[in-house]
Parts: C-alpha cells; sequence; structure tokens
C-alpha cells in the first residue's frame, strides 16, 4: 500500500475490516519504513474508511510502529476516528498507549515542521492534564497558539464560541509523552487507589519499583484512596506492614483515607498504627489542611540506604537529558541556552534566593534521578503558556512546574528508548526553597551543569 505524503506526514488508508487476520495484506513493515525515509514528520494509519476493528488488528499495525520507532524520531499512530473508536483505542492499550492519536489529518499536521498555512488559534481539552499540557507544549513549538481549557465545562463553553477558534482538539493523545501510573500527584503527596478486597495479590498490582524511585526522587507522603475497599486479610496487613517500616527508614508517612473496618478486624487497625500508618475518614481531611499538608509531605534528610554512586552508563545519556531540557526551557521561555560548566561533584547552589526545584526519577535499564533549579523568574515564564496567564501564586506556579518537568521527563524516555534504553518515570516532586531540596540531595555525588537562558541562570543536575 502507498501513502498519501503530504504536509511532512505519510498517511496509510486500509479499508473495510481490520481482525488480526489481514492487516499485513494493507501494510507491510517495509510500506512504512519507506514512506519513514521520505522526511516526514509522522507516519500515520487513517480509520477514516474502517468499517470494524478489534485489538487484533490495531496490533498489527503498532508493532510496526514499534519497529519503526525505534529507527526513526519520528510521530506514528493513528487518525481519522470518531469519540466511539478514540475510546475503544484507549481501553485496548490503556497504560501501552506509546502511539499518537489524531482525530483528523488537519489536526495531525499542526504537529509537524511542515505546517505551512500560518499560525493557528488552537483550542485544545483533554481530561489528561499531561496530555493538554505535552500538546500545548508541542503546538507552541509549531509557531500555534494554544489556548487550554482546564476543565470539560470550560471546553464546552469556548467550544460553543466556535468562531474564535481556527481549530478544536479533543479526543487526540501524544504518544511517549510520559509516565502513566496509577498514582497522582497532590500537593507533593502521591495518591494511590484501592479497591475491593485486599489479599496476597497487592503485593503484585502494587508497583514497589516505582514506589521506591518515589521514595528516592523525595516523596514523603503517601495516601491510599481505600474508599472502595471492602476488606483486607492477614496477607495484605503484612504488605501493607512491609511498606511502613521501609517508608519509615526515609522519614516518609503512609495513610489510609475512608477505609471502614465493617468487614475487617479492628485489631488490624491496631496493627497498622503500630507500623506508624495513619487513618483519615476523608481525603479532604488532609488535602484540605495545608498545615498537615506540608508537616506530612516535608522533605527530610534520607537514610542513605538508597543513595548509590552515579555510574557510566548514567553519564553516558548525559547529553540525551541536557537536550531534552534545554529545548524545552528555550522554547517556552523564548530564549536560548548556553552550558556554563558542567562538573561531577555534590550538588552545588551559591545562591539560593527566589530559586524553586523540581526532581524527577527514572528506573529500568538505567535509574537516577533529575533535578531542575529554576530562578522563579524563569519558572513563572516557563509556566505561563500552560497557565494561560501572568501569576505570583506559588502553589499554581510548583504544580505547573511539575507538568513542564514531567514533560522533560517524557521526552528524555523517548530519547533512550531510540537507543533501546528503556525506563519509567516517576511523577515530579516540586520544592518551594532550595533549603527543602537540600535536605535530600545535598549529600548526592552526580553531574551538575550550569546553564544560562540569556541572563538567567539555571541548574541541572543529574544523580542516583
Amino acid at each position: 500500500m502507498r501513502a498519501l505524503v503530504k504536509n511532512g506526514m505519510g498517511v496509510f488508508t486500509p479499508q473495510g475490516f481490520l481482525d488480526g487476520n489481514n492487516g499485513s495484506a494493507f501494510l507491510t513493515i517495509e510500506d512504512i519504513e519507506a514512506t519513514a525515509n521520505l522526511n516526514v514528520d509522522m507516519v500515520l494509519v487513517s480509520l477514516k474508511k474502517v468499517v470494524f476493528f478489534n485489538r487484533n488488528g490495531l496490533d498489527t499495525f503498532v508493532k510496526m510502529f514499534a519497529k519503526v520507532r525505534s529507527n526513526k524520531s519520528i510521530s506514528v499512530g493513528f487518525c481519522d476516528y470518531d469519540e466511539k473508536k478514540f475510546e475503544a483505542i484507549k481501553k485496548f492499550y490503556k497504560k501501552d498507549l506509546n502511539f499518537s492519536l489524531f482525530a483528523s489529518q488537519e489536526i495531525a499536521v499542526l504537529f509537524t515542521s511542515n505546517f505551512k498555512d500560518g499560525a493557528k488559534n488552537v483550542l485544545l481539552y483533554s481530561d489528561d492534564k499531561s496530555q493538554r499540557s505535552a500538546m500545548a507544549i508541542e503546538l507552541h513549538d509549531t509557531g500555534h497558539n494554544p489556548i487550554i481549557a482546564q476543565t470539560e465545562e470550560e471546553f464546552k463553553k469556548k467550544k460553543a464560541a466556535a468562531n474564535t477558534y481556527d481549530i478544536v482538539i479533543e479526543n487526540s493523545h501524544l504518544g511517549q509523552m510520559g509516565q502513566d501510573v496509577a498514582a497522582r500527584v497532590t500537593g507533593n503527596a502521591i495518591i494511590y487507589t484501592v479497591s475491593s478486597f485486599l489479599d496476597a495479590e497487592i503485593s503484585n498490582m502494587f508497583n514497589i519499583a516505582y514506589h521506591n524511585n518515589s521514595l528516592n526522587v523525595g516523596f514523603r507522603l503517601f495516601v491510599f484512596d481505600a474508599y472502595k475497599v471492602v476488606s483486607m486479610n492477614i496477607h495484605a496487613l503484612n504488605f501493607f506492614a512491609k511498606l511502613a517500616s521501609s517508608a519509615a527508614e526515609y522519614n516518609a508517612t503512609i495513610c489510609f483515607v475512608g477505609l471502614t473496618f465493617e468487614k475487617t478486624p479492628e485489631s488490624f487497625k491496631e496493627n497498622l498504627e503500630d507500623s506508624g500508618i495513619m487513618f483519615y475518614d476523608q481525603m479532604d481531611d488532609i488535602l484540605g489542611n495545608k498545615e498537615l499538608l506540608a508537616e506530612l509531605g516535608a522533605s527530610s534528610a534520607d537514610s542513605g540506604l538508597n543513595r548509590r554512586t552515579i555510574n557510566k552508563i548514567t553519564v553516558s545519556e548525559l547529553p540525551r537529558f541536557i537536550s531534552a531540557t534545554a529545548a524545552t526551557i528555550e522554547m517556552m521561555t523564548n530564549s536560548t541556552a548556553s552550558k556554563e560548566s558542567l562538573n561531577v561533584q555534590e550538588i552545588k547552589i551559591e545562591d539560593k534566593a527566589d530559586k524553586i526545584a523540581s526532581s524527577i526519577g527514572f528506573y529500568g535499564d538505567m535509574d537516577g534521578m533529575v533535578i531542575l533549579i529554576f530562578p522563579k523568574d524563569i519558572a513563572k515564564k516557563a509556566c505561563q503558556l500552560l497557565i494561560g496567564e501572568e501569576t505570583d501564586d506559588i502553589e499554581m506556579i510548583l504544580d505547573t512546574l511539575a507538568e513542564l518537568v514531567n514533560i522533560v521527563g517524557g521526552k528524555v524516555k523517548t530519547l533512550l528508548a531510540d537507543q533501546d534504553v528503556n525506563v519509567n518515570i516517576t511523577l515530579p516532586r516540586t520544592y518551594p526553597n532550595i533549603d527543602s531540596l537540600l535536605e535530600i540531595a545535598q549529600d548526592r555525588k552526580g553531574v551538575q551543569v550550569d546553564l544560562a537562558f540569556d541572563n538567567d541562570k539555571f541548574l541541572f543536575f543529574l544523580t542516583r
């Protein structure tokens, strides 16, 4: 099958049924590779003329995407579908949705460098906050003016004023833009959701590697949303007691919210409390109490048990980390980055005033942590696009900075994947001041790179 190549895209358009028995009849890996070599930014499969598809039918193309993606740094995915098909694809792949989805070719072309029709005012919405931010950054990078709707209600209201925007983006997804994990972060608390009956299976379901790396990055408060938990047995009790014991080594706190003991022995609660686990009736008892939230989630010096020396494997990938970081911040601030110094040392910050920071961990084929230290003015400028306006609200800036660093982490993950280095990333941890950061990082040895964005200083630190 030949692709229609236009505006930096190669688009294949199969017809009829995609059920796993005929995918290769429509398209071969040689077809995709030949198109990828034509200096295009993305290769897409259009579902416009597809009557029916199932997971097996799409898998044929997804496997081809993976092969091409490993050889060429281009976007791959599907386009031209309705909302029903979009929801079906998301349901099929869930956490494995590492390819892109564009509701139409008109939307897809906005994300190419070959768009020739002038800057567009683009209204965009996704129920995934990281996706909203990622799409806004990519659109801004290609010269467009993205307007982000922060809620579905806001999106519907703005969408009704159709003449205000050139293009409206919804039901779309950028592949390889971050880590999709069964956790969320609020006020530097990581919130896990558990449900049903908790038994020995919890140890298989819970991502302990992710949790341990979150501790390493500096998270100190972990909340289990247990409103839908019916009961637990002794195996689950032992698991959580062990988890609390390891958390104590980092001065971290584990809380349960909404857990009832109608079908669970009260003695279990006593045992868990003896392990250091705290119980609250409502999530707002923690998240709505800023003083308590700050106290429980505050940085504290770690025990050093998980501290390791940075190694050659990590250092060898340093250019990819720097490239993803500098390119993102350059684009967000309309400035040019320059490297002033590079040293292997413990983190060194001469001027702590008016600076905030964020850290993000990675683990898999290699592991470690990236720390980014921003002057507040750079952080405000970098976050303005995602917030939609200038603000001095430090909580909003920190929250948005976390989204920005999450996108940097996603870019690093993609660059490493292109070199067959597979990693996962944690959620970002933010620090409102340098002293809280140093409680986590001051004794860690790593690579410190001092950068300047025009006249503003910026610090990058890669460690383990």
